[in-house]
């Protein structure tokens, strides 16, 4: 039992405390890359809560073992910067063994939640398979779950729209899914709108596209909104989605809107990879590092981010009047706090 929340509880804990935006938190290696750099981890869970954030997704497609994420995970619980700060483990892992081992060790330390991605080898046949697979690891541990609808999975082999909709209207009866990060059905809006009319009400909903969040929130209210890199935009995210939840437009599009070349420089990255499936963490990293968190190493295999790239995210904050850090971009490779 999480210490704020029984299993039966874990919706209406949701409902009460769930207000405000999700960035990432990627891990960092020492600069032999044998062992993970634990005073930078501790120093971008810190610089996350500054910029006004709700929460840390705790990633884990960094070339982590097991039990560097364990460490990870225990590592982030223990240096909490503030009682109601959330930490939300990134479930993505080879087997699910491995996922509900983690997440076991997870619920220990005291996270909060649990994003729940599916192994590379599950491929299911039916919804009624996936909805199997998700039940059988809430049945493993206490956390509240966030489903994952997203196209990375391959479903849309079973669902046009990337992910069965009777498979999610099934698994958000599952007493400890207390949200749903909805990421399918596009082109267009037909997705969000129809996930909405079946679930609306059951558990929170959000897009984490921050682009398209004016439109959800006025017409939903999405009052949490995760998990994605954010922190690119410095606190500019977490302040415009609080006005917008409470009404204060005038005060929020401006501010939206400041930040659109930024905006369109990572949307570029995003599409640029769509199809490997993967995010490009090396580059998240170094946008973070724009913005006063870490940086540092990587383990291979990892996508590079070149001297072309870095201009570019640099530059777009600058269009954006954001003001990213002057340190030349060679100090993003050794880090902040170098071990």
């Amino acid at each position: 039992m999480h210490k704020e929340y029984t299993r039966a509880e874990a919706k209406d804990w949701a409902r009460r405390t769930w207000f405000g935006c999700t960035n990432v938190v990627m891990p960092t290696f020492t600069s032999d890359l044998t062992g993970l750099n634990e005073k930078a981890i501790i120093h971008d869970i810190n610089r996350s809560s500054e910029l006004g954030f709700w929460g840390s997704l705790l990633v884990s497609e960094c070339n982590t073992t097991t039990e560097e994420m364990i460490q990870l995970v225990r590592v982030a619980a223990a240096n909490r910067p503030r009682e109601d700060y959330r930490l939300v483990l990134h479930g993505s892992f080879g087997t699910s063994q491995e996922l509900v081992h983690v997440a076991q060790e997870a619920e220990k330390a005291g996270l909060d939640a649990l994003l729940l991605s599916y192994p590379p080898s599950f491929y299911p046949k039916s919804s009624d398979e996936i909805v199997a697979f998700t039940r059988n690891i809430a049945e493993q541990t206490n956390l509240a779950m966030i489903l994952f609808a997203v196209p990375t999975w391959d479903f849309g082999r079973l669902d046009v729209t990337g992910f069965p909709m009777d498979a999610l209207e099934k698994m958000t009866d599952i007493d400890t899914v207390v949200a749903l990060k909805y990421e399918c059905g596009h082109p267009g809006s037909g997705g969000m709108v129809e996930i909405q009319r079946r679930i609306k009400g059951k558990v929170l909903i959000a897009d984490p596209l921050e682009q398209n969040a004016p439109g959800w929130i006025d017409a939903y209210g999405m009052p949490w909104m995760g998990t994605s890199n954010y922190e690119y935009y410095g606190d500019a995210v977490p302040k415009w989605h609080r006005l917008m939840t409470v009404g204060q437009w005038e005060e929020a599009m401006p501010l939206f809107w400041q930040f659109h070349p930024a905006r369109i420089a990572k949307s570029g990255l995003m599409a640029s990879v769509s199809g490997a499936k993967l995010i490009h963490r090396a580059a998240w990293k170094y946008m973070q590092w724009l913005q006063g968190f870490n940086g540092g190493p990587l383990r291979m295999p990892q996508m590079r981010v070149d001297a072309k790239s870095m201009k570019l995210y640099r530059d777009s904050l600058v269009r954006s009047g954001s003001r990213p850090t002057d340190d030349p971009d060679e100090l993003f490779f050794a880090g902040r706090n170098p071990l």
